[in-house]
């Protein structure tokens, strides 16, 4: 069986279970479960915390990984990210007392407090910038008022609570997180089953983004109508019962439907419905 690390709790959790069921996988039906087998598919989960699961992957004791490439990076484990989910995004920022910090350079000598030591560690290393890192669980924006740092680095999402501390974001992003599926560095990358699972996800994802748009034109318009339409490889045009009109058939990205749709009409397409596709192989 393939053997997955799936994270049992946080902002993780949710996501990744409503897409494995999405993608047709059985998930558990009580927080409490830690392991449950899916016999149909020949899928083994695994429910752990979201920063042991690199590690976990990394042993060689399980296949593949949903956790956030933020933990992925920070555990320094011999894992590798494989597909990106498009959930449970994130930016790391550092951050300090206003105008104390300009950019890069202003770290050197100075004390950076975070939750996510491996990242900062390696940023700043890779930008040639000595600093000492203090590693610090929970909320880290106390740390500057009570003098164990001179500067933070954290998730920034609004601002608000770097504001509510009197601290404002310096410089450019450290990185940029997602959830992703991770695999042992080195692993065959040929597996099939896991080749499998992932065709499953990225079908998921796929099936997100696009709608599937049917419509009815004039012959005369239909090259307008499919110009707006391609579709993947080219849509489906067949003819109607009334003579001179066809009907169409694309996938096209969700986010831009209405404004497809509002063109369409305007060139004298009309019955435009737009349906959701909830699994997909390309």
């Amino acid at each position: 069986m393939l053997r997955i690390a799936v994270p049992n709790k946080g902002s993780l959790s949710g996501p990744a279970a409503e897409m494995l069921h999405e993608a047709g996988y059985q998930q558990r039906r009580e927080s409490k479960e830690l392991r449950i087998v899916d016999p149909v598919n020949e899928v083994e989960f695994f429910y752990l915390r979201p920063r042991d699961i690199a590690i976990y992957v990394a042993s060689g004791q399980l296949d593949i990984g949903l956790t956030g490439r933020d933990l992925l990076i920070d555990s320094g484990a011999e894992a590798e990210e494989i597909l990106a989910l498009g959930f449970a995004r994130s930016t790391f920022h550092y951050a300090a007392k206003p105008g104390m910090i300009s950019g890069l350079a202003d770290l050197a000598g100075k004390t950076v407090a975070t939750s996510y030591e491996g990242i900062v560690a390696a940023h700043l290393a890779e930008h040639g910038i000595d600093a000492s890192v203090v590693h610090l669980d929970g909320a880290v924006e106390t740390a500057i008022q009570l003098g164990v740092a001179q500067v933070i680095a954290d998730v920034v999402e609004t601002g608000t609570s770097l504001r509510n501390a009197g601290l404002e974001v310096a410089g450019e992003p450290i990185m940029r997180s997602e959830a992703v599926v991770i695999r042992r560095t080195g692993a065959d990358a040929d597996d099939l089953k896991v080749q499998q699972f992932l065709r499953r996800l990225q079908g998921v994802l796929v099936a997100r983004t696009y709608v599937m748009m049917d419509y009815d034109c004039r012959v005369e318009q239909l090259e307008k109508a499919v110009a707006l339409t391609p579709g993947l490889e080219s849509p489906t045009v067949s003819p109607l019962h009334n003579e001179g009109w066809v009907a169409v058939r694309a996938m096209v990205p969700a986010k831009e439907a209405q404004r497809i749709m509002d063109d369409l009409y305007d060139i004298g397409a009309r019955a435009i419905l737009t349906t959701a596709i909830h699994a997909c192989r390309l």
